[in-house]
């Protein structure tokens, strides 16, 4: 049997969650088939990433999107309207060679993912699966989330340098309960705040989690451990940090500025010990500056905990494999708009498992309502995924989805608990 053909591609803009426009497309099929995928937009953003092409000028303060757009539906289309739907290697291969860029800077990365993940959704439909399914056909592991209570960084006006600082419900027996309990410390993380530092710090973030007027690191991991503790949750989660310290490093000094303080990367590994020992941390992301691989390596080393590469990695499988052949990091942060093609997003996850990495899929800031990342972690049976706090719809799509999911896999769905179990013992012996 044939492949339904396509009939028509079509993009637009929309408005993501800051309320700056990025691109959706439509791909219809004849055989009826119209899916729909949005892309997502970052606003702390690695060096290595692919394109996000932009329009400049005054409209949308620069932001807009109609360059991407009109690329989906000029070159894009006229390259792929009337075939038949490639299999999703053959349609990313086409897609990157019709740029031509290593970049993806002259179609646009955004243009070029927002058909990748349309046409994903497409071939699902069309073998009458859902997407994490028509992937693998073996998908039955919910993700722990790593609920992101407290921002800071680029994603909050506040004076925290670290960008999230994360609970993660170990405790939990499903992903429904997860979240249930998530929630429940995020309602007393709030009165805390509110009794403590007043109305103020009840001001959010660009994930929906709190961004009180602190600057210490210690300060938030210990609010965080305080508000379980207010729930009555004790021993039922686990901590962790995105430090994203690309941002506040000195590239002349080699330093840090962070909290009123400046440290070498030395320094900077003890400050990670330290808060390993003192707040259960088990996962931080991108502790060091993006080219780092020696001092990740030492972390890494020194720690006994997930070390997450982000801007570190981008995604992308060449940096990935430096990254394992230098023992830096010990696991990826998984953003597909970081690498533009949701093949060649894939191939750096197989080559992290293959690595013994974890593979930890992300949402980025500047999200829609789309909640295509909750099937892809679930494909990729990552076990993890970092979407946010549990409010605000652009978060509560994907963990909405992953609990539809967890229903329709029934009793073969698996929540994988207390992975880091056993981490960071041997930090400080």
């Amino acid at each position: 049997m044939s492949a339904p053909r396509i009939t028509a591609i079509d993009a637009r803009e929309v408005l993501e969650c800051r309320g700056l426009p990025t691109v959706q497309v439509d791909i219809a099929l004849d055989d009826g088939t119209v899916a729909t995928a949005d892309v997502p937009s970052g606003r702390s953003t690695g060096a290595y990433e692919v394109i996000e092409l932009r329009d400049g000028g005054a409209r949308f303060g620069g932001f807009g999107v109609q360059g991407a757009v009109a690329n989906v539906t000029g070159e894009i289309a006229a390259a792929l309207v009337g075939e038949e739907l490639p299999t999703q290697r053959e349609l990313d291969r086409r897609l990157v060679e019709l740029d031509g860029t290593a970049d993806k800077s002259r179609l646009g990365g955004n243009a070029i993912l927002g058909v990748s993940l349309a046409a994903a959704r497409a071939a699902a439909a069309g073998t009458g699966q859902p997407l994490y399914q028509a992937l693998n056909a073996n998908s039955h592991v919910l993700p722990v989330p790593l609920v992101n209570l407290i921002n800071g960084g680029r994603h909050a006006s506040n004076d925290l340098d670290f960008q999230e600082f994360i609970i993660l419900p170990v405790g939990a027996d499903s992903i429904l309960e997860a979240l249930q309990i998530s929630t429940e410390v995020n309602l007393a993380l709030a009165e805390i705040l509110l009794a403590r530092y007043g109305k103020v710090a009840l001001n959010t973030g660009d994930e929906g989690g709190f961004a009180p007027p602190i600057s210490d690191p210690r300060e938030a991991l210990g609010l965080l451990h305080e508000a379980v503790a207010a729930a009555g949750l004790e021993g039922r989660f686990r901590y962790g940090l995105d430090c994203a310290a690309t941002h506040y490093y000195d590239a002349e000094a080699g330093t840090y500025a962070l909290a009123g303080e400046t440290r070498d990367r030395d320094a900077m590994i003890e400050l990670y010990l330290e808060l390993i020992r003192e707040f259960d941390v088990v996962t931080i992301e991108d502790p060091l500056e993006e080219n780092d691989f020696e001092g990740f390596a030492a972390l890494t080393a020194a720690s006994g905990i997930q070390i997450v590469g982000d801007d570190l990695f981008t995604t992308n499988p060449e940096r990935l494999a430096r990254g394992v052949e230098a023992g830096a990091a010990n696991s990826l942060l998984w953003k597909v708009n970081q690498i533009g093609t949701l093949s060649e997003a894939m191939d750096a996850a197989e080559l992290a498992h293959r690595s013994a990495y974890t593979v930890v899929v992300s949402e980025r800031s500047g999200e829609t309502e789309d909640p295509i990342i909750a099937d892809l972690t679930v494909a990729l049976g990552a076990g993890q995924i970092k979407t946010g706090a549990p409010v605000r719809g652009e978060r509560t799509s994907k963990y909405n989805r992953l609990i539809r999911i967890a229903e329709e896999l029934g009793e073969t769905a698996t929540y994988p608990g207390d992975v880091f179990a056993g981490a960071a013992v041997s930090v400080g012996a």
